[in-house]
């Protein structure tokens, strides 16, 4: 179990890096041929999914499947690419046990965070009409430009300390989604039915719950 623990070693980073360019290279590259088949298959059933979401419902579903199942999928299948060739045949389960080992999962969501800022920043700059309606109202002038700011600056802090695993990046974060469920809740109330909303407002639950079961990974000093 040790052998399994281990970090990926410099030489088998290689590997890893294939994999992030082609799923199922890397472990192709290293002899596990059943392991590389299977990963390439099982991501051109994904990516094959996404494109058939993005037909049906948009492009807005099938970007929010893709960063919620196939990005994770896709740096799983990279880092198991990379990881030391365990006693008996490699497999997902084992990938699994040391992410959550070393709470790489916290580290990933972290560098999702990372992602959303760069995305607010950009609808920011290349919309600078947009206002963000926050407990029903829109507010205009300098309270509106803080109000569009602090959306990316909370998502780099937080995703800085989710990648450093820090108490304060978890304190944070729970503060960010309480006024997050709250301002949601609120414009639900006001505008009714919404499924952008509707969404938010159920993966924001189910994230927090998550990162609440996961709350002792985060042990790093404040």
């Amino acid at each position: 179990m040790d052998r399994l623990a281990a970090d990926p070693q410099p030489h088998h980073l290689h590997a890893a890096f294939l994999s992030a360019l082609l799923p199922g290279l890397g472990q192709a590259v290293r002899g596990q041929a059943r392991q590389a088949a299977i990963t390439f298959v099982s991501g051109t059933l994904l990516l094959a999914g996404v494109w058939a979401l993005g037909r049906m419902a948009g492009p807005s579903a099938a970007i929010f499947v893709l960063m919620l199942l196939v990005l994770p999928w896709w740096a799983l299948q990279s880092y198991a690419a990379g990881l030391p060739v365990p006693p008996g045949p490699p497999g997902l389960l084992q990938t699994l046990q040391i992410v959550w080992a070393r709470a790489h999962d916290i580290r990933y969501l972290g560098a999702l965070f990372f992602l959303t800022a760069l995305t607010d920043l950009y609808i920011i700059v290349a919309n600078p009409e947009y206002s963000l309606t926050i407990f029903c109202s829109k507010p205009g002038g300098v309270l509106g430009v803080l109000a569009k700011a602090q959306s990316p600056t909370l998502h780099t802090l937080i995703g800085y300390g989710f990648m450093r695993l820090r108490r304060w990046g978890l304190f944070l974060y729970l503060a960010y989604a309480a006024f997050g469920l709250l301002n949601a809740t609120a414009n639900y109330a006001c505008f009714g039915y919404g499924r952008v909303r509707t969404v938010f407002l159920v993966t924001l639950i189910a994230f927090t719950l998550y990162v609440l079961r996961r709350r002792r990974c985060f042990q790093a000093p404040l």
